[in-house]
C-alpha cells in the first residue's frame, strides 16, 4: 500500500477516499486490512467507502462549513468588548485602563487580557483590532487652536490679491523664517546612504556651540518664477533681518526679474518677526517701499494658519530633504546645501549668509506708526495693509521737558560752593551709572536682551537727584513737598533719596544739618529769596 507516503500531502477527506480506493482493490477484509496499514480506525476507512460509493462532487475546501475550532471571540464573548476597553479607554471604555498610559502593542494588550481571564495572543488581538477598523496610526497635525471666525473669507482674499498682482505682472512673494538649525556636529533628521557600518558620528547631547552659535534662515520664494532666495542669518530673527533679507532678494534678484515693477504683494504668517503686530516690521517696510519706489502689500495668513504660506512646502520642505541625515557643521554647509536645492519642476535656490548684527528689542512710538505712509485695507486692516513708496512727515515736536535749573544749586541751599557742588556731581557720576547697571542686572536676573529704548530723559537728572538729597538732610524737608517743587512723582523723590544717600556716604561725603528746618514750599521759597534765588516749581508733565 502506498496510501502512507501520499497522506502528508491530502488533507482528511482525500485521505478518506485514497483509503477506500485501496480497500476496493484488495477485496474481501479490505477495509480492516487497509486501516491496520494506514494506522486508522476502520470507521474511517468505512465512511471513506461510503462518500466514494455516494459520488459527492469535491468540496472545494478542507473542512465542511462550520468546521474546525472556532475563533477566540466567538469562544469568549466577553474578549471583543474588554479588548475595547483597553485601546479606547477616553470614547467607549473605561476610563481607569490599565494601559491608559502604556503603548498599546498587541503584545501588551495581550498580557493585559490574560491578566483579566481572556486567554489570547498577539497575532488573535492584531486580528481582531483590524475587524474592528483599528490600524497603526501616527499623529496628525491638524488642530490649529482657536480659529478666527474669518479664517477661509481672509483666505480666499490673500488669493484674490495673488491672482490679480500676478495676472498684471507683478511680483508675489512667500516669505517666512525656517526652523533655526544647530550649527555643528549634530544629528539631523533623515537617512542617506553610507557604506554599511559606516554612519557619520555626532554629539551624543545638542547643547549649542557658543562659538558657532544657530543658523536663522529666512527665505522668500517667488510664486511666478519657482524661484527661491534664503538670506542665513546669525544673529537674531528680527524685523530688521526679515527686511534686510527682502531687500537682499530685490537688490539681488527680484529687480531682475520685474524691471518694471511698481507693487510688491508679499504673504507672510501672523507671528514670529513676520507678525501683523510687530511695529518694527512695517516701520522696515515704509524704509524698503521708499528706497524701491514700491507700493508694498502685506497680506497675513490667520494666527495658526501658517503652513498653508506657499514658502512651507514649495521651499522649505525641499530644503530640509535635500540635508537630511547630514550633520550641518558650518555655515558655509547650510548654505551651500540650500542652495543645492532643486526639483523636478525647476525650483531653482539662491542662499546667502549674512552675519549683520539684529539686535532684538527695537521699539517703535506710538507717533512713528502714526506718520507711516501706511493704509489699512478695508477688509481686516489688522492683516491687510499698503505702504506707499513716501517719505513720513516729521513727527510733531515733543514737549520740551523743563530745563534744570543749576541756580537752584546756591550756597545757601547746598551749603557747598559751585566749585565743590561740581566736583561733587561729577565725582559721582561713574558710581552712580554702575549702581544703575547692577540694579538691572539683579531685576533681569542677568545682562541686558534689549537694546536701549533710545534718549528717553529721566525723571530727575543725577545733579537734581543729590539736590533732593541734600534738601532731604540739610533742611529735613519732607518728601511731598519736594515732589511738588520738582514737578515729579513721589515715587522718583523716595527714589532719588535711596540710591544718592549711599553714594554720598561711599564718596565720604558729609551734609551739615543747617539750623532752620524747611518743612512747606512756602518756607523754601522764602529762603531761596532771601539769597537770590527764584524757586519757581516745575509743572509735572502730563501722564
Amino acid at each position: 500500500m502506498t496510501a502512507p507516503w501520499v497522506f502528508p500531502h491530502l488533507d482528511e477527506r482525500q485521505r478518506r477516499l485514497v483509503m477506500a480506493a485501496e480497500a476496493r482493490a484488495l477485496g474481501h477484509g479490505d477495509i480492516r486490512a487497509v486501516a491496520r496499514a494506514a494506522g486508522v480506525r476502520e470507521a474511517t476507512v468505512s465512511r471513506g467507502v461510503d462518500e466514494l460509493d455516494a459520488g459527492a462532487p469535491p468540496l472545494g475546501r478542507v473542512r465542511r462549513p462550520g468546521g474546525g475550532r472556532k475563533r477566540a471571540a466567538e469562544v469568549d464573548p466577553g474578549l471583543r468588548p474588554a479588548l475595547l476597553a483597553l485601546v479606547e479607554p477616553d470614547e467607549r471604555g473605561d476610563p481607569m485602563s490599565p494601559l491608559r498610559w502604556t503603548t498599546k502593542s498587541t503584545r501588551n494588550l495581550a498580557e493585559q487580557l490574560t491578566r483579566q481571564g481572556h486567554r489570547v495572543g498577539a497575532d488573535t488581538v492584531g486580528d481582531l483590532l483590524h475587524a474592528e477598523g483599528f490600524s497603526l496610526q501616527g499623529n496628525s497635525k491638524t488642530l490649529e487652536g482657536a480659529q478666527s471666525p474669518d479664517r477661509d473669507a481672509q483666505f480666499r482674499y490673500i488669493n484674490a490679491q495673488v491672482t490679480d498682482s500676478l495676472d498684471a505682472g507683478d511680483p508675489v512673494v512667500s516669505v517666512d523664517t525656517k526652523k533655526k538649525e544647530l550649527v555643528g556636529e549634530y544629528a539631523n533628521r533623515g537617512r542617506q546612504w553610507r557604506p554599511t557600518g559606516d554612519p557619520v558620528k555626532v554629539d551624543s547631547h545638542d547643547f549649542p556651540d557658543k562659538e558657532l552659535g544657530k543658523a536663522v534662515p529666512y527665505g522668500i520664494y517667488d510664486l511666478a518664477a519657482d524661484a527661491g532666495w534664503v538670506s542665513v542669518g546669525t544673529d537674531h530673527d528680527t524685523a530688521a533681518f526679515a527686511v534686510a533679507s527682502l531687500r537682499r532678494w530685490w537688490d539681488g534678484q527680484g529687480q531682475a526679474s520685474y524691471p518694471h515693477a511698481r507693487r510688491l504683494l508679499i504673504t507672510a504668517d501672523a507671528g514670529g518677526s513676520n507678525s501683523y503686530r510687530t511695529r518694527a516690521g512695517k516701520t522696515e517696510l515704509a524704509a524698503f517701499a521708499l528706497a524701491t519706489v514700491l507700493t508694498v502689500t502685506v497680506c497675513h495668513f490667520p494666527p495658526g494658519t501658517s503652513k498653508w504660506n506657499k514658502i512651507e512646502h514649495r521651499l522649505f520642505s525641499h530644503i530640509t530633504m535635500n540635508w537630511r541625515g547630514r550633520p550641518l557643521t558650518s555655515h558655509e554647509v547650510i548654505v551651500n546645501s540650500i542652495a543645492a536645492t532643486t526639483t523636478r519642476t525647476g525650483l531653482r535656490v539662491h542662499a546667502e549668509l549674512d552675519t549683520g548684527a539684529y539686535p532684538a528689542g527695537a521699539k517703535v512710538s506710538d507717533t512713528q506708526i502714526d506718520c507711516l505712509p501706511l493704509d489699512r485695507h478695508s477688509w481686516h486692516g489688522d492683516w491687510n495693509y499698503t505702504l506707499r513708496p513716501e517719505p513720513p512727515p516729521p513727527p510733531p515736536p515733543e514737549p520740551a521737558r523743563a530745563p534744570e535749573r543749576t541756580d537752584w544749586a546756591h550756597p545757601a541751599v547746598t551749603g557747598l560752593s559751585t566749585a565743590a557742588w561740581d566736583e561733587l556731581i561729577a565725582s559721582l557720576t561713574v558710581p552712580h551709572r554702575i549702581q544703575r547697571d547692577n540694579e538691572l542686572f539683579a531685576r533681569r536676573s542677568g545682562p541686558p536682551t534689549r537694546r536701549p529704548a533710545g534718549d528717553h530723559p529721566p525723571a530727575l537728572t543725577l545733579a537734581e537727584q543729590t539736590l533732593v538729597t541734600v534738601l532731604r538732610l540739610r533742611f529735613r524737608t519732607p518728601q511731598p513737598v519736594l515732589a511738588e517743587l520738582f514737578g515729579v512723582s513721589l515715587g522718583s523723590i523716595a527714589k532719588a533719596d535711596r540710591e544718592i544717600h549711599p553714594l554720598l556716604d561711599q564718596n565720604r561725603h558729609t551734609v551739615t544739618p543747617a539750623t532752620t528746618c524747611l518743612a512747606t514750599l512756602a518756607d523754601l521759597t522764602a529762603h531761596a529769596q532771601a539769597h537770590g534765588i527764584d524757586l519757581t516749581p516745575k509743572p509735572k508733565p502730563a501722564c
